[in-house]
C-alpha cells in the first residue's frame, strides 16, 4: 500500500449561521492524499476551502465528518504527535515583533522540548540557512516582508518537522521576496525531502512549485495531478478575445459557436475565452466572423494550455472572475 505523508477522506466542515450570514459549508467531501518529499499546492480562489483544509490538518479545527491522517497519526486521535510531527506556518506572521529573530526561534526550540543549547545552536543554524544572520539580534518590528516571512518559515521547522504546512506564504511580498521564498520551498522539498502542503492563490505559484497540484473549488477537489499532465489534458490552443464591448446578449458567443474547431466558448465581460484546435488558423476564422458582424476587437492573443485554462474547464469561470466573486 502507498505511504501518504497527508491523507484526507470527505472532510466535510460547515460554520454555522451568523446574525447576518446563512451557515457556510467550508468543506464538502474534500479529498486529497500527498507522498512524502512531495510539494502539495491546493490552488483556490478566497473561501474555496483552502485555509480550512489546512486548519483540520494541523489540528487547530475539527471537520464534521470525514477521516485525515498527517504523519501517519490520526488528526482526531493523536493530535499532539500531529503537532509535534508537523511544521505550520500560517497566513499571518507568528513571531513576536519584540523580540529578536534569534530570541524568537530559540523560544520556538524550548516549547518544542529542545534544551536551551540545541535550540541557540537550531537557532543560529536558521538564521544562517535563511540568510537572517546578520539581523538575529535585531527586533522582528524592523523587518522588512520578506524577512519576516523568511523567519516565519524558520521558526516552522526548528523541531524537524516531517511535514510544513505554508498558508498562502507569499501573500503581500515583492516579487524578490516571493521568488526567494519560491527557491526556499524547492529546496526543502528536493534538497531533504520535506513534505511540503501550501496553499496558493497566484497561478505561477502553483505552477513553480507544486510536484503534485489540487485545484479547490467549493470545499472539493475538481482536479489533481502534476501542473504539466493538468495542462497537457487540454487539448490545442487557447484563444482570448478582447472586446470594445461586452456581450451582453450572447451575439458574440452564439457567432463563434457556429464555426468549426471551436469549444468551450466562455465569455465574462469583455473577455472572451475559447479552446480551439489550432490557434493559427482559428484566430483569422475569429476575427473575420467578428468583422463581418461589425463587432470591434481590442486584441486577440493564442496561446498554450495554462492553469487559468485548467481551472475554467473544471468550474465554468476564469480564476480572475472567481477571485473577484470571492
Amino acid at each position: 500500500m502507498a505511504t501518504y505523508a497527508v491523507e484526507a477522506v470527505d472532510l466535510v466542515k460547515t460554520y454555522p449561521a451568523g446574525r447576518k450570514n446563512p451557515p457556510l459549508r467550508a468543506l464538502d467531501g474534500l479529498t486529497v492524499s500527498v507522498g512524502e518529499g512531495v510539494v502539495l499546492g491546493l490552488l483556490g480562489p478566497n473561501g474555496a476551502g483552502k485555509s480550512t483544509t489546512v486548519k483540520i490538518l494541523t489540528t487547530l479545527s475539527r471537520a464534521d465528518s470525514g477521516s485525515a491522517l498527517v504523519a501517519g497519526y490520526d488528526v482526531n486521535r493523536s493530535p499532539d504527535r500531529v503537532r509535534r510531527s508537523i511544521g505550520y506556518v500560517p497566513q499571518k506572521s507568528s513571531s513576536d515583533p519584540m523580540a529578536t529573530g534569534l530570541e524568537n526561534l530559540v523560544l520556538s526550540g524550548r516549547i518544542f522540548g529542545l534544551s536551551r543549547q540545541e535550540s541557540l545552536q537550531r537557532a543560529r543554524e536558521l538564521l544562517d540557512r535563511f540568510g537572517l544572520t546578520e539581523h538575529g539580534d535585531r527586533p522582528v518590528k524592523t523587518y522588512s516582508g520578506g524577512m519576516q516571512r523568511k523567519l516565519d518559515v524558520a521558526l516552522g521547522l526548528v523541531h524537524r518537522p516531517k511535514v510544513l504546512f505554508l498558508d498562502e506564504p507569499t501573500t503581500g511580498l515583492d516579487p524578490e521576496a516571493r521568488a526567494d521564498l519560491w527557491n526556499e520551498v524547492v529546496r526543502l522539498s528536493g534538497q531533504e525531502g520535506l513534505t511540503v502542503l501550501l496553499t496558493t492563490h497566484y497561478l505561477e505559484e502553483a505552477d513553480r512549485l507544486a510536484g503534485q497540484l489540487a485545484i479547490v473549488d467549493h470545499g472539493r477537489i475538481v482536479a489533481e495531478g502534476t501542473p504539466e499532465a493538468l495542462k497537457a489534458s487540454l487539448r490545442g490552443d487557447s484563444v482570448h478575445v478582447e472586446l470594445v464591448d461586452p456581450d451582453t446578449d450572447g451575439t458574440v458567443r452564439a457567432l463563434l459557436g457556429q464555426l468549426p474547431g471551436i469549444g468551450e466558448i466562455v465569455v465574462e465581460g469583455n473577455t472572451l475565452r475559447a479552446r480551439v484546435d489550432r490557434g493559427a488558423t482559428a484566430v483569422p476564422a475569429v476575427l473575420g466572423a467578428l468583422e463581418d458582424k461589425a463587432i470591434p476587437v481590442v486584441a486577440v492573443t493564442v496561446s498554450r494550455p495554462s492553469l487559468d485554462d485548467v481551472y475554467l474547464q473544471h468550474t465554468g469561470r476564469s480564476f480572475r472572475v472567481a477571485e473577484e466573486a470571492a
